[in-house]
């Protein structure tokens, strides 16, 4: 049932040990380039993601709920504060211009928000099919190598957030296959894909969105199914 996610962990953290080989090759003029690129990338996923499924009445309930629920919870408090103590833990006073915690909070989110995360780990736990987190494991593969490249050894620590997330997901699908519905899984992808476009805004400074305080959106087309709303 896990294999799919296991997978994924591994290649995130082959991924991240290449980007740390290289790392000191890369210049910092091309490597911020690379990562504005890549963010425009991101922002295009989200927007082609949200396009394309999902009850709109839905979406906006979810987004209103859940992000009520982030803000009390205060999420990215909580992650920033696991961030800052990894990089107490691990960061060097020299490389005081790397932030550990920026690290590891966007390649979290990165790698946890999308489509590809949410549905393949349904899919590896309602029918045992890995391929979608086998295709995803190439993407994130090549993502932390960059990103490692770029942001140091604080992406390595989303491989954490990766195996936790989508191992929970992928475990629950087999008790809750009975109001995972086509309709419901499709909303819980267009709140996703909302909140990789605006991880993507925020790669590129355009904004400074508190996306961890989004993510119980994603979960509440989940609890609407169960009151029979979706």
């Amino acid at each position: 049932m896990m294999l799919g996610t296991i997978v994924n962990t591994l290649a995130v953290i082959c991924g991240c040990v290449v980007g740390l080989l290289v790392k000191g090759g890369i210049p910092e003029k091309v490597s911020n380039t690379v990562m504005n690129g890549i963010a425009l990338c991101v922002i295009y996923i989200g927007i082609s993601g949200s396009l394309e499924g999902g009850n709109i009445l839905i979406t906006i309930m979810s987004m209103a709920i859940g992000s009520v629920i982030g803000e009390l919870i205060d999420l990215d408090k909580h992650l920033n504060q696991l961030g800052r103590y990894l990089e107490m833990k691990f960061s060097k006073k020299s490389d005081i211009d790397i932030s550990i915690a920026q690290g590891f909070i966007s390649a979290s989110l990165l790698f946890c928000v999308g489509e590809m995360a949410v549905v393949g780990s349904l899919e590896s736990g309602l029918r045992g099919n890995h391929s979608i987190l086998f295709a995803k494991s190439i993407l994130d593969g090549i993502s932390s190598i960059i990103f490692t490249a770029s942001m140091g050894i604080g992406v390595i620590f989303s491989s954490i957030a990766v195996f936790l997330y989508q191992g929970i997901i992928t475990i629950g699908a087999s008790y809750l296959s009975a109001i995972l519905s086509n309709d419901v899984v499709s909303s819980m992808t267009a709140v996703g894909s909302l909140l990789i476009m605006a991880l993507g805004l925020n790669m590129i400074k355009a904004c400074n969105i508190k996306v961890a305080n989004l993510l119980p959106t994603m979960f509440i087309p989940v609890i609407l199914a169960i009151f029979g709303i979706v």
